[in-house]
Parts: structure tokens; C-alpha cells; sequence
């Protein structure tokens, strides 16, 4: 199994509030409604990724092995959640440029996209009239607020959602395999990549009631923190084929697992093949002429890797029996890393789950790693 993550190239929110003001630069997305009698106000963020790096992972590194993809924004403050609040992604028609604004700036930054315009203040507005395939949702004359591809028009199933809740999780972490599908296969010239829109549904949006307003907030790619917006990509390259090897897999839970080429700091640009070496615990006596600690025992075909935050404790990847499965060949068991997707200068820890003999192991002898810059 494989999971490799890009970052975005760009990213904004759009505000109703501010029909002109660009907020390219901002720490932090906001798909929010807010209180106002009078004219109730929405934000929106839009978010793009490269179609050529897309391009190049898939055809270069995916192949044709089954994948999903998900894109992920990580929480930086939510308030209001007392119901359900269903946010949406659609893939943007229409290009835009990011800016180089902040919400704090006086006076407003006009440089880029904002609710009324794709470009800048007073250039490429977004329309007010839509083709059969694409759409747009506002309140009254505030006319703006991004313009949508729409599956159904198309005959794609191409919106993604994802429910918040008062006990729910809150980061996004949504299935947006069709529309990468479509960006890259071509199969429709009217689609394009240019990125995802985020909102709420429409039910949540432009409601002038105080007990329904809901602030969403995302670390943006211009964070100082660790949770940088990602397109994450899942494969399944799993292969269990040990070849001549005369080996067996170990069948005792008492048994020892250890990273034995775990060179303990990778750059962030490495793809590392690790290797797993297990062995039981308290082998048996047996007569022969080399020692019995030198005899590799392959891990069971139901046995996953995960990786860990050491800072945080939390689950950079989360152990998966599709796409975490731990494979084998002539030499050993292994799963392939890429670093891509992990923050330089942390530390990580690896973890093992494995099935023996009806009972569930997790291993996690001091397996960790730094991953650099350079």
C-alpha cells in the first residue's frame, strides 16, 4: 500500500460581507454563515492543487492499481455546531487568482479573488448566467460567490459532503476520486481543474437566524502550523510473493519485530522501502550449524502498518486493510513509505498490527524516525 500527499498551489476565502476583498494570503479558510438581520452573510474558500503533479502521480507512481483520494483540511476552530451542518465540495468552473490579501487588512487587499470577481476588483466577475452543467448559489443582488460544476447536469457524480456534528469529526476528510478521475481522463472537455469550492449547503446558508449560525475554520497551506490543507492519494500495491524463499510466517504471538534498515533520518523528498524482520520470542532448540536468530519469519498476509505524530500523538496514517496492508518478497516483509507527506524536522513512530493465532498485535518497539529537509 501506498499514500502520498500533495499541498495545494493556492487557496482563499471568499466573503459575502466583503464582495471585493481578497484574502489569498490568510492562515486560515473559512466556510462560515454569520448573524445579520438585515442581509445574512455566508464565507467560502476555494482550494487548487496541480493537475500536472495529479497527472504525473497517477501515470507515474499509481499506475493502475485501485486508489482513492481524499481531501483533507484540518480544523482550526469551529463554533455553533448545536445541529447537523453539511458541508460541500464542488470542483470551481472558471480559473481565479489567489491574491495576496488578509482578512485584517485596512484597507481592504483587491488583488485577487474575491465574492464578485475571479481575477481582481473589477475584473472577471464571476457570471450571473450558467451553461446546463454549471452552477452558482447567492442572496438577492450580492450576486459572486464562486460558480460549480454539477454532477447531475453532467451525468458525474462529482459533489462530495461531509456532516458536522456536535460529536462528529470535524476535520474534512472527503472522497473526491471522480472529480480527480474526470480532471485527468479528459473524458469531458468541459471540466476542467480549476480546484475545489467549499460551502455549506444551501439550507444552512443565507438564514437570518442566530441559533443557526455555524463558524468553520481550516489551517490554510499559508499555516505556521502542521496541518496544511492535502489531496491525499490511496493505493493498493500489495503484493505478497516470497518467490524461492524458504522462509515461513510466524505463527506465535511471542515473537520479536524489528525495522533492521530503519536508518532513522529521511529526507522529505526519500521513498523508503521498510523491511521487517520477526522472529519468535523464545524459538525452539533445534540442531544446526547457524544461529537460529538469524532466520527470518515473514508476517502474516493480515498485517498493517500506521505512522504517528510523536509530538501530537496523533495518526498521520491510520492503519487500513485496504491500503496499509503490509506486503512480502524474497527477502522479507515490507510496506514502501513515501516522505513526502509528512512535516520535515518531526519526529514519527511506525506501528504494526498484525493477526496471530486469533490474537490482535500492535508492535511499536521504538520504531521512529526524523524526516529533514534537504
Amino acid at each position: 500500500m501506498a499514500v502520498y500527499k500533495l499541498f495545494p498551489e493556492k487557496d482563499s476565502t471568499i466573503y459575502s460581507e466583503f464582495p471585493s476583498m481578497n484574502t489569498g494570503l490568510d492562515e486560515i479558510l473559512e466556510v462560515s454563515t454569520f448573524y445579520n438581520s438585515i442581509s445574512p452573510e455566508v464565507s467560502r474558500y476555494l482550494i487548487k492543487f496541480s493537475q500536472d503533479e495529479i497527472n504525473d502521480l497517477l501515470e507515474n507512481k499509481v499506475g493502475g492499481n485501485i486508489f482513492q483520494v481524499n481531501l483533507r483540511n484540518y480544523i482550526a476552530n469551529i463554533t455553533g455546531i448545536n445541529a447537523n451542518t453539511t458541508l460541500e465540495v464542488w470542483p470551481i468552473s472558471g480559473s481565479w487568482n489567489m491574491g495576496t490579501g488578509r482578512y485584517s487588512n485596512n484597507p481592504i487587499t483587491t488583488n485577487g479573488v474575491s465574492w464578485t470577481y475571479r481575477s481582481s476588483e473589477g475584473v472577471n466577475a464571476w457570471p450571473t448566467s450558467y451553461n446546463t452543467y454549471v452552477t452558482a448559489s447567492y442572496s438577492g443582488s450580492n450576486t459572486g460567490g464562486g460558480t460549480w460544476y454539477t454532477g447531475s447536469s453532467l451525468g458525474l457524480e462529482l459533489t462530495a459532503s461531509q456532516v458536522l456534528s456536535y460529536s462528529s469529526e470535524k476535520d474534512l476528510n472527503v472522497d473526491v476520486t471522480n472529480t480527480i478521475l474526470t480532471w485527468y481522463s479528459s473524458s469531458d472537455s468541459r471540466v476542467n481543474n480549476e480546484g475545489f469550492i467549499i460551502k455549506q449547503s444551501n439550507n444552512d446558508e443565507f438564514i437570518a437566524d442566530r441559533n443557526s449560525v455555524t463558524t468553520v475554520k481550516y489551517f490554510s497551506i499559508d499555516t505556521h502550523t502542521i496541518y496544511p490543507p492535502q489531496l491525499e492519494f490511496k493505493w493498493q500495491d500489495y503484493i505478497y510473493n516470497t518467490g524461492s524463499s524458504s522462509n515461513t510466517i510466524i505463527n506465535t504471538s511471542r515473537m520479536v519485530a524489528l525495522l533492521d534498515n530503519n536508518a532513522g533520518t529521511y529526507r522529505r523528498d526519500s521513498v523508503e522501502k521498510i523491511r521487517i524482520n520477526s522472529r519468535p520470542q523464545f524459538p525452539q532448540r533445534v540442531f544446526q550449524t547457524a544461529s537460529i536468530y538469524t532466520t527470518n519469519y515473514y508476517l502474516p498476509t493480515a498485517s498493517y502498518y500506521a505512522i504517528k505524530d510523536l509530538d501530537t500523538n496523533e495518526f498521520v496514517i491510520d492503519f487500513d486493510t485496504t491500503y496499509t496492508q503490509i506486503s512480502a518478497d524474497n527477502e522479507s516483509s515490507y510496506f514502501t513509505l513515501y516522505m513526502n507527506g509528512l512535516e520535515p524536522e518531526r519526529y514519527y513512530q511506525i506501528l504494526i498490527k498484525t493477526n496471530i493465532d486469533g490474537e490482535t498485535l500492535v508492535l511499536d518497539d521504538n520504531y521512529y524516525f526524523k524526516v529533514i529537509n534537504g
